[in-house]
């Protein structure tokens, strides 16, 4: 090969790198927008309660709407009941019926932690180690007659009741609060009874 052939040669490939470069550039800088436009979109923090005292949140909550969730498929008559552990857990017993007919009662036990302590309303519950979910508490009654339990990346959400029904003027201010926390709150079921 010439000396002529072998420096167009190089010129080309210095060139095919320049391409290469612009490309990384215009590919980064495509990320970047794109990452912007999405911290746009993304709703802000979820808010949790300023406080909650966990000896007065145990006892059963009944469940008074939820989004749906594969793992409660077919349940009616859902509640949780909460109560205090010796080593400063909870213990968490869920249940449901499976059906209307209401003969079967399906349960699962776990356990619950306080990760937030200057609020109490931040936990982390497991119902299979070594797997935990985040359990927010995002609104809760003056006298703990209801709670709302979301997810910070508002995938999960729950209505509680201490009561199995709630007063439709509470359900609708809770839901007006849900919405300006950014919760889709059309994708709410209500709980079968």
């Amino acid at each position: 090969m010439s000396r002529g052939a072998e420096r167009l040669r190089t010129i080309h490939r210095s060139g095919e790198g320049m391409n290469d470069t612009k490309y990384l550039l215009l590919f980064v800088a495509l990320l970047m927008v794109g990452s912007c436009t999405n911290v746009k979109d993304r709703p802000p923090s979820l808010q949790v309660v300023p406080y909650v005292d966990i000896s007065r949140y145990t006892g059963t909550w009944y469940e008074i709407a939820r989004y749906p969730h594969k793992f409660q498929v077919g349940c009616v008559g859902s509640r949780a009941t909460y109560s205090l552990r010796d080593d400063g857990k909870i213990s968490v017993l869920n249940e449901c019926y499976e059906g209307s007919d209401k003969t079967k009662l399906r349960s699962a036990k776990g356990k619950a932690w306080v990760v937030d302590t200057k609020t109490n309303a931040r936990l982390k519950v497991s119902f299979f180690w070594p797997f935990s979910g985040d359990y927010w508490i995002i609104d809760l009654g003056n006298d703990y007659e209801y709670a709302v339990v979301g997810h910070p990346g508002r995938k999960y959400l729950w209505i509680l009741s201490r009561k199995e029904t709630m007063d439709e003027d509470v359900y609708k201010v809770i839901l007006r609060r849900l919405d300006e926390q950014h919760y889709d709150i059309s994708k709410l079921i209500r709980t079968a009874e």
